[in-house]
Protein backbone atom coordinates (compact mmCIF):
# COMPACT_ATOMS: atom_id res chain seq x y z
CA UNK A 1 0.00 0.00 0.00
CA UNK A 2 1.40 3.39 -0.97
CA UNK A 3 1.64 6.39 1.34
CA UNK A 4 -1.22 8.11 -0.53
CA UNK A 5 -3.41 5.02 -0.13
CA UNK A 6 -2.53 4.80 3.57
CA UNK A 7 -3.37 8.49 4.08
CA UNK A 8 -6.68 8.01 2.28
CA UNK A 9 -7.61 4.93 4.32
CA UNK A 10 -6.62 6.76 7.50
CA UNK A 11 -8.90 9.67 6.62
CA UNK A 12 -11.84 7.45 5.65
CA UNK A 13 -11.59 5.48 8.90
CA UNK A 14 -11.18 8.58 11.08
CA UNK A 15 -14.45 10.33 10.15
CA UNK A 16 -17.58 8.65 11.59
CA UNK A 17 -19.98 10.30 9.13
CA UNK A 18 -18.11 8.69 6.23
CA UNK A 19 -18.87 5.28 7.76
CA UNK A 20 -22.55 6.31 8.17
CA UNK A 21 -22.73 7.29 4.49
CA UNK A 22 -20.94 4.12 3.41
CA UNK A 23 -18.58 6.26 1.32
CA UNK A 24 -15.59 4.56 -0.26
CA UNK A 25 -12.76 5.81 -2.45
CA UNK A 26 -10.48 4.52 -5.17
CA UNK A 27 -7.05 5.92 -5.83
CA UNK A 28 -5.24 6.00 -9.17
CA UNK A 29 -1.93 7.73 -8.50
CA UNK A 30 -2.88 10.95 -6.74
CA UNK A 31 -6.31 11.09 -8.39
CA UNK A 32 -9.08 9.95 -6.08
CA UNK A 33 -12.65 9.01 -6.98
CA UNK A 34 -15.16 8.92 -4.13
CA UNK A 35 -17.94 6.36 -4.33
CA UNK A 36 -21.32 6.51 -2.58
CA UNK A 37 -23.15 3.17 -2.91
CA UNK A 38 -26.96 3.28 -2.92
CA UNK A 39 -28.66 2.83 0.45
CA UNK A 40 -32.22 3.32 1.67
CA UNK A 41 -31.16 5.46 4.65
CA UNK A 42 -29.68 8.09 2.29
CA UNK A 43 -32.99 8.78 0.53
CA UNK A 44 -34.62 12.15 1.22
CA UNK A 45 -37.46 12.11 -1.29
CA UNK A 46 -39.11 8.70 -1.46
CA UNK A 47 -41.40 9.65 -4.37
CA UNK A 48 -38.61 10.10 -6.95
CA UNK A 49 -36.59 8.48 -5.04
CA UNK A 50 -33.74 10.96 -4.60
CA UNK A 51 -30.79 11.37 -2.27
CA UNK A 52 -31.22 13.75 0.66
CA UNK A 53 -29.64 17.15 0.01
CA UNK A 54 -27.62 16.92 3.21
CA UNK A 55 -26.21 13.58 2.11
CA UNK A 56 -25.18 15.09 -1.22
CA UNK A 57 -23.53 18.07 0.49
CA UNK A 58 -21.70 15.86 2.97
CA UNK A 59 -20.54 13.52 0.20
CA UNK A 60 -19.09 16.46 -1.74
CA UNK A 61 -17.41 17.98 1.32
CA UNK A 62 -15.93 14.64 2.42
CA UNK A 63 -14.62 14.13 -1.12
CA UNK A 64 -12.81 17.48 -0.96
CA UNK A 65 -11.34 16.68 2.46
CA UNK A 66 -10.30 13.20 1.35
CA UNK A 67 -8.49 14.58 -1.71
CA UNK A 68 -6.72 17.13 0.48
CA UNK A 69 -5.62 14.34 2.84
CA UNK A 70 -4.03 12.53 -0.12
CA UNK A 71 -2.38 15.62 -1.61
CA UNK A 72 -1.13 17.25 1.61
CA UNK A 73 0.53 14.47 3.64
CA UNK A 74 2.32 16.56 6.27
CA UNK A 75 -0.76 18.42 7.37
CA UNK A 76 -3.46 17.80 9.95
CA UNK A 77 -7.08 17.38 8.91
CA UNK A 78 -8.17 20.57 7.11
CA UNK A 79 -11.06 22.61 8.48
CA UNK A 80 -13.89 23.83 6.30
CA UNK A 81 -14.05 27.62 5.96
CA UNK A 82 -16.98 27.80 3.54
CA UNK A 83 -18.66 25.74 0.87
CA UNK A 84 -21.17 26.53 -1.85
CA UNK A 85 -23.16 23.60 -3.17
CA UNK A 86 -24.92 23.67 -6.52
CA UNK A 87 -27.76 21.14 -6.74
CA UNK A 88 -28.02 20.69 -10.51
CA UNK A 89 -30.50 17.79 -10.72
CA UNK A 90 -31.78 15.08 -8.37
CA UNK A 91 -29.26 12.51 -7.25
CA UNK A 92 -31.31 9.40 -7.84
CA UNK A 93 -31.58 6.80 -5.13
CA UNK A 94 -30.73 3.27 -6.15
CA UNK A 95 -27.75 4.40 -8.26
CA UNK A 96 -24.11 4.57 -7.24
CA UNK A 97 -22.79 8.13 -7.04
CA UNK A 98 -19.24 9.19 -7.84
CA UNK A 99 -17.33 12.38 -7.11
CA UNK A 100 -13.95 13.78 -7.98
CA UNK A 101 -12.22 16.79 -6.44
CA UNK A 102 -10.03 19.28 -8.27
CA UNK A 103 -7.60 21.15 -6.02
CA UNK A 104 -7.71 24.51 -7.78
CA UNK A 105 -5.18 26.21 -5.47
CA UNK A 106 -3.37 24.90 -2.42
CA UNK A 107 -1.48 27.61 -0.61
CA UNK A 108 0.35 27.59 2.69
CA UNK A 109 -2.82 28.14 4.73
CA UNK A 110 -5.86 27.94 2.41
CA UNK A 111 -6.99 25.46 -0.23
CA UNK A 112 -9.57 26.20 -2.93
CA UNK A 113 -11.34 23.01 -4.07
CA UNK A 114 -13.98 22.21 -6.69
CA UNK A 115 -15.89 18.89 -6.58
CA UNK A 116 -18.37 17.39 -9.04
CA UNK A 117 -20.65 14.40 -8.44
CA UNK A 118 -22.30 12.25 -11.08
CA UNK A 119 -24.09 8.95 -11.42
CA UNK A 120 -24.48 7.42 -14.91
CA UNK A 121 -22.60 9.99 -16.99
CA UNK A 122 -19.61 11.99 -15.77
CA UNK A 123 -20.50 14.74 -18.24
CA UNK A 124 -23.84 15.25 -16.44
CA UNK A 125 -23.05 16.10 -12.81
CA UNK A 126 -25.98 16.24 -10.40
CA UNK A 127 -24.18 18.44 -7.86
CA UNK A 128 -21.02 20.50 -7.47
CA UNK A 129 -19.15 22.10 -4.58
CA UNK A 130 -16.80 25.06 -4.41
CA UNK A 131 -15.07 25.40 -1.09
CA UNK A 132 -12.25 26.90 0.91
CA UNK A 133 -10.44 24.88 3.55
CA UNK A 134 -8.01 25.96 6.24
CA UNK A 135 -4.78 23.97 6.19
CA UNK A 136 -3.44 23.67 9.71
CA UNK A 137 0.26 23.44 8.91
CA UNK A 138 2.64 20.80 10.18
CA UNK A 139 1.27 18.04 12.41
Amino acid sequence: MTNAAERLEGFLSRVPYIRFLGMQAELAGDEMTAILPPSEHLIGNTFIPALHGGVIGAFLEMTALAQLSVAEPARRLPKTIDVTIEYLRPGRGGLTSYARADLRKVGRRIANVHVEAWQDDRDKPFAALRGHFLLSGEA
